[in-house]
Order: C-alpha cells, then sequence, then structure tokens
C-alpha cells in the first residue's frame, strides 16, 4: 500500500465502479488520488469522489509499472501447484479492504486434481457479504492468477455462501491490520 497520491492520467483507462462493480472509462487527464495499490491493481478516488478500480494492466497510465506475480516454487506437482494458489491468492484484495482474501478468510478450500496434462484446481470463496457487486471481479482475479501458474491446466473458482463470511473467520494478522484486534 502506498502513501495517498494524487496523478493526473497520461491515457484513457478502463474501471470498475466500487462498490456495484460496474464498468467505465475515465478519461485521460483525469483526476485521480490512490487509495490503495496492493496485489495488481489500484484502489483510487476521481475528482469527483468516485471509488474505482483501475487494473494493474494500466499501471502506466498512472505512471506506475505494472505489478509481477512471482511463483513461489518451482515444482509443478499437486503439492506445488496447491502452495503457488494459495499464495498468488494472497495477492488478490477486495479494493475497499487492505486485507488480502486469504487472511480476510473468503477462501475456504482449494483442491488440486492430477489431469491429463497439469492439474485442475477447485476454489471455494465467499464474500464478505452476499451481494457484493465486486464479487465477480474478485472471483475473475483468483482465476486470472491460478490460471496463469506453471502446471495448472483449468481453474474454477465457485463462489459460496455458505457458510456466510463473519470477522471471525480472518485470521490474527488481517485483525491487527484492520484494528479489530
Amino acid at each position: 500500500m502506498s502513501e495517498r497520491e494524487t496523478i493526473i492520467l497520461t491515457r484513457d483507462v478502463n474501471i470498475v465502479m466500487i462498490p456495484d462493480g460496474n464498468h467505465g472509462t475515465l478519461n485521460k487527464g483525469s483526476e485521480v488520488t490512490i487509495h490503495q495499490s496492493l496485489g495488481d491493481n489500484y484502489t483510487v478516488v476521481t475528482e469527483h469522489g468516485h471509488m474505482v478500480r483501475i487494473a494493474g494492466t494500466d499501471a502506466d497510465a498512472l505512471g506506475k509499472k505494472p505489478h509481477t506475480l512471482q511463483t513461489l516454487v518451482s515444482e509443478t506437482d499437486a503439492k506445488g501447484v496447491e502452495k503457488n494458489c494459495w499464495e498468488v491468492m494472497k495477492t488478490v484484495y477486495d479494493p475497499e479492504i487492505p486485507v488480502n482474501i486469504v487472511d480476510l478468510g473468503l477462501v475456504y478450500m482449494c483442491n488440486v486434481e492430477p489431469a491429463e496434462t497439469g492439474h485442475d484446481v477447485h476454489i471455494k470463496m465467499t464474500l464478505t457479504a452476499p451481494g457484493c457487486g465486486m464479487g465477480p471481479v474478485i472471483q475473475g482475479d483468483v482465476e486470472k492468477n491460478i490460471r496463469a501458474l506453471p502446471g495448472v491446466n483449468s481453474v474454477n473458482v465457485e463462489v459460496v455462501l455458505d457458510p456466510p463470511w463473519s470477522r471471525e473467520m480472518m485470521s490474527e494478522v488481517a485483525q491487527v491490520q484492520l484494528g479489530l484486534f
């Protein structure tokens, strides 16, 4: 996470409105203030007070370099793939909360099964609120990041609402980060 920084966009960028998840565009020359730069995306506040997400692939429009996801282990057996899945899921953030989805307790299961080529990965996760407009965006981030890992054949990210998420599911680290512990 970085300090609040006001930036003028150097080109048009695609955005996702927070919290409803609708897509739009911010034009070159728009002024934004970086609210959060965690994982592969930027949460910014526009000059009109709207909170939006800018994808890491558009970091250059903010004068930033795109983040790169690192594979922590080179093994592509089921155990290595699972370890890498958990690590890349730790790079996915709810754009409104400065804690990754693993520490928030949103990921219930990561199952890695051998396939003909590579491994099939099945993730069960939830959302902090059932009607979260950013849910499909976060789900897509998980799928995209896991699909990019070596040894992964297919990815299925299933959002479940039972059991419902509660603050007790957060790790101690997350609770400390959010001042709840």
